[in-house]
Formats: structure tokens, C-alpha cells, sequence
């Protein structure tokens, strides 16, 4: 059973880390094992989620509506892709192609051997690097209009990584998105409009899939933690596009790098074990 209090302080968790580059996933995975609680699991991880998927709707609810509006009248019209709006719906749509059929086809790993120590660390550690590579040569002048179905592909397979806890949806999109030339802000906000349709996909699938399982870890403590992430995500996506304007992504990257490096030590001196 998933506690009140275990379900307060993972809700608050998922909600503070999905939308920064340092991996939800992860920190859902590290945290019990720190505390000793056990693994919640991945169905639970990807359920609370919808937590943060209420969060993003309500902060982009006009965004949405114009895209999916744009859109509609596009088919009718005959016209799908007449303006940017409803341009900017399909490379959603297209974006979230390689990580819908990633999930299904990897769907043992991402549930098993994926969500061992070691593997969290190493992804921690080694897209980190990436992405301080990047923070470096990156031209960053591009906005949210300048993208192409090629940028949304290309941004959409980097979102495919995040199925590797460790990765970060938000920082394997964010890092993509400096590759292509955007500006950190216009990277972040497609990031997040990108994960609309990834974590509802994802979230009621597992939803659906592991209805056993979550009624077993009680649903009074998986409504507690979407509660709690839905409030503490809607805070974080407005205080994260506010601080990428004028600052970079530095401190992210020494944190990642500083909680992979510690989990590997705790893993080398048996304090942790890997799939605990």
C-alpha cells in the first residue's frame, strides 16, 4: 500500500521534476529506495503523471484549443495544414509517434532491467553531458514558429529516450531543441506541449493495464499524489519558462551529474541495491 504520506511526498516529487531536466522517473525510483520504501513501480510512476498532465492542460489550455480548433477546421476545409495552428497540432502528433511505438515495443525494459541504479545513474550522468555540450554550442535564435515537421520528428525521437529513467523527457527534448537552434525558452514550451499527448498516451495506458496492481498500492494514495503533482507542476512550468528567459541550464547539469555520481557510490559500497 501506497501511504497517504508516501503518496503526498511522490506527488510532490513528480510534480517538481517532471518539467525540470533532472528526471521524474528517476526520482520516483531513487526516493523509495532511499527511504526504504520499495520500488511504487513503473505503473504508479506514469500514472501520477496525470497529475502533471492536468497541470499542463490548464496552463496551455489556450494553446490547445487553438491547435486542436485549427486543426478540425483544417480537415473540413480540406486544408489540414492552412495555418501555423494547425501545423503546430500534426507535428504534436507527429512528435509523439516514436515514443508511443518505443513504449510498446520496449515495454519489458522500461518495467524491468530499465529501471536498475545503474542505469538511471549512467543516464543522469551521461545526457547531463550532453546537454552542458550543447548549452555551449547551441545558436539559440530560433522561436516556437520557426519549427518544421523535421524539427518535431527529430525532438519527438529525443523524447523517446526519456522511456530510460534517468533521461528526462524535459531534458532530452530541451537538449534537442538547442541542437536544432532554438532558444531555451521555445525549446522548453514545445517540450512541454509535446508531452501533452506522451503522458496521457502513456498514463492511461498503464492506467488500463496495471488496474490490479494500483488498486493493490490503494487509490486513495494515487489520488493523493496527482492532487499534489497537478498543484506542484502548474507552479513549476510557470516558475521554469520564467528562469530559462535569462539563465542557463548549468544548474540542472551539476545536479545531475552530483545525484548520478552519488548513486554510484552508494551502489559500489552496497548501500543501495540496484533493483531494491
Amino acid at each position: 500500500m501506497v501511504t497517504a504520506w508516501q503518496a503526498t511526498l511522490l506527488g510532490l516529487i513528480q510534480g517538481l521534476t517532471e518539467f525540470i531536466p533532472v528526471s521524474s522517473t528517476a526520482h520516483l525510483r531513487i526516493l523509495p529506495a532511499f527511504l526504504n520504501w520499495g520500488d511504487p513501480g513503473a505503473a504508479y510512476s506514469a500514472v501520477i503523471q496525470l497529475g502533471t498532465l492536468f497541470a499542463l492542460v490548464i496552463y496551455f489550455w489556450k494553446d490547445l484549443l487553438q491547435f486542436g480548433g485549427a486543426a478540425l477546421r483544417g480537415l473540413f476545409s480540406g486544408k489540414p495544414f492552412a495555418d501555423d495552428a494547425a501545423r503546430m497540432a500534426w507535428y504534436l502528433v507527429l512528435g509523439t509517434v516514436p515514443v508511443s511505438v518505443c513504449g510498446l515495443l520496449f515495454a519489458r525494459f522500461i518495467t524491468g532491467p530499465f529501471r536498475s541504479l545503474y542505469v538511471i545513474a549512467a543516464s543522469l550522468i551521461v545526457l547531463a553531458l550532453a546537454l552542458w555540450i550543447t548549452e555551449f554550442y547551441a545558436r539559440r535564435t530560433r522561436i516556437v514558429h520557426d519549427i518544421t515537421w523535421k524539427d518535431a520528428l527529430f525532438i519527438g525521437l529525443a523524447q523517446a529516450l526519456a522511456l530510460i529513467p534517468g533521461a528526462s523527457r524535459a531534458g532530452v527534448t530541451l537538449t534537442m531543441g538547442l541542437m536544432l537552434g532554438f532558444t531555451r525558452e521555445a525549446a522548453m514550451r514545445f517540450s512541454f506541449l509535446l508531452s501533452v499527448p506522451a503522458i496521457a498516451l502513456s498514463g492511461l495506458y498503464e492506467l488500463y493495464q496495471e488496474w490490479d496492481h494500483l488498486a493493490s498500492a490503494g487509490f486513495s494514495g494515487l489520488g493523493i499524489g496527482l492532487f499534489v503533482s497537478a498543484l506542484t507542476g502548474y507552479i513549476t512550468i510557470a516558475g521554469l519558462l520564467r528562469f530559462l528567459r535569462t539563465h542557463t541550464t548549468l544548474v540542472f547539469i551539476l545536479y545531475r551529474i552530483a545525484l548520478g555520481a552519488f548513486i554510484l557510490l552508494l551502489l559500489v559500497l552496497g548501500i543501495l541495491e540496484p533493483l531494491g
